[in-house]
């Protein structure tokens, strides 16, 4: 394969028939359909995620020092190539296809990830089995990994948080904003939403600094604050679980504003597919990024070498922006590099 627009449409044909593997990926096609890529409700969500991004516009300055951009980022103790990480995606024989299962799917895309100079973020599910897998190939790879757990009863979360502290995570995540996906409702022990006093006994729980996944409000991020994480994801869950939710670019710079010098690092998510997007969210304020259903594609459509060409086409689209603005490092990118 020559470059990732090979990868989606060799992915069209091993991606299942509920994600169209659609060459920019925007929440149109697949919208309400879930199981599935879409959402819960009407999807509404996922497709403004997507054109909130377009609708920031880029302060061209070709006016500057000529400089190759270093586009690298130290966070928590590691080094990466780029400040962008694939995300947490579970149950993909269910979503997408059975070409994959959980524990085939992260073992590609931990490996390829970190072989890319990057990390991925590894799902969780009802079966244990899901997490030990993805634990198994974060260790592999040297801890360059982001297991994230899903809001479980508290003692489930402790059974979990014993099984990541064996793999030796970079960091550990929550996505505490799945507390709306259908599958939790109803478990014996109740699975959901968690105080800030819950949450501090969380991050008591593990080793690794512990970011927390699904903050959409300031009020928000200052109640994480208050539990102690070492980070937060600005993350409405790709627009899966509430319908009328805010696009994540139109609340990342308030969050970003209230945390400012609290040393918590901020990620975003949601409808950031390219370069360019990774740009506008690291001048809004992020530290970084997390891509999700690009990634999937890149397994479907061409496993570890679909993985690096979308890791080496969403460097190239960085590395240009960064040159046309007038940044020769993620330190140079600011607020004055994009019109809001």
């Amino acid at each position: 394969m020559q470059n990732f627009s090979e990868v989606i449409e060799a992915a069209r044909g091993r991606i299942g028939s509920k994600c169209k593997a659609c060459p920019v990926c925007n929440g149109v096609a697949c919208k309400n359909s879930i199981p599935g890529p879409g959402a819960k409700g009407l999807g509404d969500v996922a497709i403004r995620n997507y054109s909130a991004w377009q609708s920031v516009r880029l302060n061209m300055d070709t006016i500057c020092p000529s400089a190759d951009p270093d586009m690298s980022l130290d966070i928590f103790g590691r080094h990466f190539e780029a400040p962008f990480f694939a995300g947490p995606v579970g149950a993909v024989n269910l979503h997408y296809s059975d070409l994959y299962n959980d524990a085939s799917y992260n073992d590609v895309l931990v490996s390829a990830c970190a072989a890319s100079g990057i990390a991925a973020f590894t799902g969780d599910g009802v079966d244990i089995r899901v997490m030990q897998a993805a634990l198994a190939a974060i260790s592999k790879a040297g801890g360059i990994g982001v297991p994230t757990v899903k809001p479980w009863d508290m003692g489930t979360v402790r059974e979990k948080m014993e099984l990541v502290s064996q793999a030796a995570p970079f960091a550990v995540a929550m996505d505490i904003d799945a507390a709306g996906l259908p599958f939790l409702k109803g478990q014996n022990p109740p699975a959901g939403s968690k105080t800030v006093a819950e949450l501090k006994e969380i991050v008591s729980m593990t080793k690794s600094p512990f970011i927390l996944k699904g903050v959409m409000t300031v009020k928000g991020a200052l109640k994480a604050q208050e539990a102690g994480v070492s980070g937060i994801v600005v993350s409405n869950h790709g627009g899966r679980v509430l319908d009328g939710c805010p696009a994540t670019a139109e609340v990342l710079p308030e969050i970003a504003d209230a945390l400012e010098g609290s040393g918590m690092k901020i990620f975003v998510d949601g409808g950031i597919r390219s370069g360019v997007d990774i740009f506008k969210a690291l001048a809004m304020g992020a530290d970084a990024v997390i891509i999700a259903r690009p990634f999937v594609t890149a397994v479907y459509g061409g496993a570890e070498e679909g993985v690096s060409l979308l890791a080496a086409k969403l460097k190239a689209e960085l590395d240009d922006t960064m040159r046309m603005c007038g940044a020769a490092s993620l330190s140079e990118i600011d607020r004055s590099m994009v019109r809001l």
